[in-house]
């Protein structure tokens, strides 16, 4: 699954960023699952840029409330 970048996020509905937020939540999810169990080094990397997609995805739709 490829990352969000700020850019992708002004471009998205409010139900794309909701849908994608979900999607990337579960994603982490997968993620801490593999972690746990023994998980590969390249994982690290996905788990970063997952968390790190989440953040710039709920900065973006906490601006539009205010």
């Amino acid at each position: 699954m490829t990352h969000l970048k700020s850019r992708d996020i002004d471009n998205m509905s409010d139900e794309a960023k909701d849908k994608r937020l979900i999607e990337l939540r579960e994603e982490l999810l997968q993620l801490r699952a593999q972690q746990a169990l023994g998980g590969s080094a390249s994982n690290l990397g996905a788990y970063k840029a997952t968390r790190r997609s989440i953040s710039r995805l709920l900065t973006k739709m906490n601006e539009k409330k205010e």
